[in-house]
């Protein structure tokens, strides 16, 4: 199993990115996917989540109306569209997998990508 994260770089504040997860060697449509994230001398945090289907998405507080997470089954992939990126997004996100619902929780997810460093500058 395999979840390879890209798309992570330098922007500017109010600028946009897009981060994406590719999953390997797994039934990609069987899981829920979700994006943390962490800031550096921060713990870990739940950034976004979309169910196996895509129908139904969760986000924290501080990303919503900015964020969007998507997912493209037969490619494998799940995105999280980064728009009026802040400072405070600066962060190593992660992309990690579960079975049955979508959660927000750390613990739920059992598998995780090797995350994808975004930096926004002021």
């Amino acid at each position: 199993v395999q979840l390879q994260a890209s798309g992570g770089g330098l922007v500017q504040a109010g600028g946009s990115l897009r981060l994406s997860c590719t999953a390997s060697g797994l039934t990609f449509s069987r899981y829920a996917m979700a994006w943390f994230r962490q800031a550096p001398g921060k713990e870990r945090e739940f950034v976004s989540g979309v169910s196996w289907s895509g129908d139904s998405t969760i986000y924290a507080d501080s990303v919503k109306g900015r964020f969007t997470i998507s997912r493209d089954n037969a490619k494998k992939t799940v995105y999280l569209q980064m728009n009026s990126l802040k400072v405070e997004d600066t962060a190593v996100y992660y992309c990690a997998r579960r079975m049955m619902v979508v959660t927000s929780s750390e613990g739920d997810y059992d598998y995780w990508g090797q995350g994808t460093l975004v930096t926004v500058s002021s």
